[in-house]
């Protein structure tokens, strides 16, 4: 049997993502994890794609967009609170925070981030930050 877990929001990073998002590492079981992400405003993340997990984006605060690439099929969307999204695998994905608005995100990864190696970088259609 699993062992509950309660844990609140912590107020500064747990670690820098990959694609240089501040995240805020949330509960796991043993099917997914949990993760809040933060952009600060006018920063834009890197472009990645996962070699292993999907991922379930919910906006909670701030505004900006996503882009998202699988093949052929590529877009870009708006971000802002209660948008949610799909980043299935082998999607290539990048996001940015408007001038004026940090973006937060409360993201669910499946299966649990297995940690380093797991992003790749790709290019995406914005210069980092």
């Amino acid at each position: 049997m699993t062992d509950f877990t309660t844990l609140t929001l912590p107020v500064q990073p747990t670690v820098i993502a990959p694609d240089g998002s501040q995240i805020r590492v949330l509960p796991a079981l043993a099917g997914g994890g949990m993760a809040h992400f933060r952009l600060l405003a006018g920063q834009v993340a890197k472009a990645v794609t996962h070699r292993t997990i999907e991922e379930i984006w919910y906006i909670v605060d701030g505004s900006g967009e996503m882009w998202r690439k699988q093949g052929a099929r590529e877009e870009i969307v708006a971000l802002a609170p209660g948008v949610s999204l799909t980043i299935p695998l082998g999607t290539h994905f990048q996001f940015r925070a408007s001038a004026n608005s940090a973006l937060s995100a409360v993201a669910i990864t499946m299966p649990p981030w297995p940690g380093e190696g797991e992003a790749l970088f790709v290019e995406g259609p914005w210069r980092a930050t």
